[in-house]
């Protein structure tokens, strides 16, 4: 895609939604760190209608730990790879309390040392908590990045490192969060609604939907 079009699509894209946020439910650094890690191989809506009840309970590393593993399981059962996810949200939460003094910490370094928490789940955490202008590629920001032609790549970290070149600075802020909602409500796996995406002209996708 050339450098002006994809200029164009962040300004359509930001048009429709000036500030786009993450759609996980969450009341601090410690609880989006969670919901992050509830995330993975998992969708939004699943953890959102499970982390309620859990943040009620346990809303710091503190009190995390002190809930234990087994509580933590059946809080979130519903949710994809529950028991590995509740021994990394103990073991983090440990983490967190023993080297962080029980803050989150603001560096992806930091970030990536705790248990569940790869490059994506860093990157998310920096730029909702900490308003770094980072890119999570998820299956969204993967998919819509490929189609597009905005910044195709054979893996996420591939499609990541092109995005932090093609994508201007003034949109890297919010990049991933519009990607997102675009690859979930518009450019979607099975079917693109491309008869009402604002950004169908500028993309490179041959096998346009016409209704």
């Amino acid at each position: 895609m050339r450098r002006a079009n994809v200029d164009e699509m962040f300004k359509r894209l930001s048009t429709e939604n000036p500030a786009p946020r993450t759609e996980l439910v969450s009341t601090s650094p410690f609880t989006m760190l969670v919901a992050v890690v509830l995330s993975a191989q998992a969708t939004d809506v699943g953890v959102n209608k499970a982390t309620p009840a859990l943040f009620a309970a346990a809303d710091t590393p503190e009190k995390m730990v002190r809930l234990g593993e087994a509580e933590v399981r059946n809080y979130i059962r519903s949710i994809g790879l529950y028991q590995a996810k509740a021994r990394n949200i103990i073991a983090l939460s440990k983490m967190l309390i023993e080297e962080h003094g029980g803050e989150v910490p603001d560096d992806r370094e930091a970030l990536e040392k705790l248990p569940g928490v790869g490059r994506k789940t860093a990157n998310v955490v920096l730029n909702n908590v900490y308003n770094r202008p980072t890119i999570a590629v998820d299956t969204h920001v993967f998919r819509v990045s490929n189609r597009t032609g905005l910044a195709p790549g054979e893996t996420p970290l591939a499609v990541e490192q092109k995005l932090e070149k093609v994508v201007p600075e003034t949109w890297k802020l919010h990049a991933h969060h519009w990607l997102i909602l675009h690859g979930r409500y518009v450019c979607k796996a099975r079917k693109p609604d491309c008869p009402t995406c604002t950004v169908a002209d500028l993309c490179a996708y041959k096998a346009k939907t016409m209704a």
